[in-house]
């Protein structure tokens, strides 16, 4: 079992940021419903909790408060580039250091969160627009993974 104790505090912020740099990649992609997407964003972090002891790693993941520096970013474009390699550098860290098991739960999350704030406003009649159902390809790209 990996937990937080095995990641320096500045690779554990790493870990941490990964989620909901990918929320806010969906919450930009598209104009309007950003309050509902970032609600969405909450309400999948308080579903992960409620599924505590299955995963040590994930967890403590889910126990932090969903941060993420907005100040750093000047322009959308430039929150999803580094949002993307945050999670591609995420995901590094835990292939260095967690379990299979453990990788597979945190993309697993981190997909699920992707997913549940591009539903959380319906764009144009669609429940996912065509630039969230992009965002989340390119997450899920950046995750070693293809999109739901």
């Amino acid at each position: 079992m990996t937990a937080k104790a095995d990641f320096t505090p500045e690779e554990w912020q790493v870990v941490l940021e990964g989620p909901p740099s990918a929320g806010m990649i969906v919450i930009t992609a598209q104009r309007g419903g950003a309050f509902r997407e970032t609600i969405a964003m909450a309400k999948a972090f308080a579903e992960a909790r409620k599924q505590h002891g299955e995963s040590e790693l994930l967890d403590e993941i889910v126990s932090a408060k969903p941060e993420i520096d907005h100040t750093r970013h000047h322009s959308v474009e430039e929150l999803k580039e580094r949002g993307l390699q945050h999670l591609r550098d995420a995901v590094e860290l835990l292939e260095r250091k967690a379990t299979p098991e453990e990788i597979e739960d945190y993309r697993r999350f981190v997909l699920t969160l992707a997913d549940k704030v591009a539903s959380a406003h319906r764009e144009g009649g669609k429940s996912i627009s065509p630039a969230e159902q992009a965002a989340t390809e390119e997450i899920a790209a950046s995750l070693g993974q293809t999109a739901p």
